[in-house]
């Protein structure tokens, strides 16, 4: 059984989830609401050495039709980021419409439950062949 950590990256907050192998539930677990990269490095790393994941899941954002934008191009640099610090797997997994499924209030911050989506994704989807 293998813990994985599921990141829901941008640019004011980083949604964080958390799931495991065996179960392969995701569950919301924090918000980074960090904006300095020391500081969000540093929080994504104590989440690390509290949980010691297997892997990472990184949300990849792009368009409807499947063209990357702007974004994409941080979450990829987000991911390598990642692994660079960490020495742990990266898997990029699509997140077109993770925000879209959660009904929020305005105001409302949802990016733990959207990175739980990220990694239910990946638990249903990529890790079939991992």
């Amino acid at each position: 059984m293998d813990t994985v950590l599921g990141f829901d990256f941008g640019i004011k907050r980083i949604g964080v989830a958390i799931g495991n192998t065996m179960i392969r539930q995701a569950q919301p677990l924090s918000v980074i609401a960090a904006i300095a990269n020391e500081a969000r490095f540093a929080a994504i790393g104590a989440l690390i050495s509290e949980w010691g994941p297997a892997r990472i899941v990184v949300g990849l954002p792009s368009h409807p039709d499947g063209v990357e934008h702007e974004m994409s191009a941080r979450c990829r640099r987000f991911a390598n980021q990642m692994h660079g610090r960490f020495n742990l797997p990266v898997v990029l997994v699509d997140e077109r419409y993770s925000s879209a499924v959660i009904a929020a209030k305005r105001g409302e911050v949802i990016d733990d439950r959207a990175a739980a989506i990220i990694l239910q994704q990946y638990f249903d989807d990529y890790a079939q062949s991992n």
